[in-house]
């Protein structure tokens, strides 16, 4: 998928280029997920992607991560630098604390695809369906 190499050093790219690389890999995981279970109405994928992509689903995961031994010290501190990145603006839906966490999680998963982390990709995407999913059962 990726045609050119990079002219940088990855590891020092600015956190909310790795967010922005992030969402899109988050959204492409989800969409498959959403798509190989069945579910194949547009309404419908929208609806059921919102509950993994969406700035509140992002941060549970993120906190989630954080207090468990889940992730490495480094992916710890990708995640500290997303966090602490100062956004341009924040979507009205969520407040700041929201978006810094969920751009600190969009980070570490733009961190991982970017440096072809892929098997370490597919272990935090599945433990973030894990989370949202055990979430929602419980509610």
């Amino acid at each position: 998928m990726k045609l050119t190499k990079p002219t940088i050093d990855l590891k020092q790219l600015n956190a909310l280029a790795l967010a922005y690389m992030g969402d899109s890999i988050l959204d492409t995981y989800v969409r498959y997920r959403l798509i190989a279970s069945g579910k194949v109405r547009p309404h419908e994928l929208h609806k059921k992607a919102t509950k993994y992509v969406s700035a509140q689903a992002q941060a549970v995961v993120v906190n989630c991560l954080l207090n468990s031994s889940f992730l490495t010290e480094e992916e710890t501190a990708v995640v500290m630098r997303g966090r602490n990145a100062k956004p341009g603006n924040v979507r009205k839906s969520t407040d700041l604390q929201t978006y810094r966490l969920s751009t600190a999680f969009e980070a570490l998963i733009g961190y991982l695809y970017l440096l072809d982390k892929y098997e370490r990709l597919d272990e935090v995407i599945g433990q973030t369906f894990k989370i949202l999913e055990e979430g929602s059962e419980k509610k």
